[in-house]
């Protein structure tokens, strides 16, 4: 789930799903922005599978838990370390 396996395609998995949620954070942003940006930047590229909200909500459940992302007054930021 979080890497890659035989049944998660590597667009698919937790990692690489936080890696497009750090990739479209270049400012502040909602949760519910975030997301659109998300969904946009997904269905640009062929490659990358669409995500469900489930599927975003763990990948940034994982980015806070590893404290690459924090969560402040209503904002989603890049942490500063």
């Amino acid at each position: 789930m979080i890497l890659p396996t035989k049944h998660i395609r590597p667009d698919r998995a937790l990692l690489a799903v936080g890696a497009d949620v750090l990739g479209c954070l270049r400012e502040p942003m909602t949760v519910s922005r975030l997301w659109d940006e998300i969904r946009t930047s997904r269905s640009d590229r062929a490659v990358s599978a669409p995500i469900n909200y489930d599927w975003f909500v763990l990948a940034l459940d994982l980015l806070f838990i590893v404290k690459a992302v924090q969560f402040d007054r209503g904002l989603v930021q890049k942490s500063a370390s």
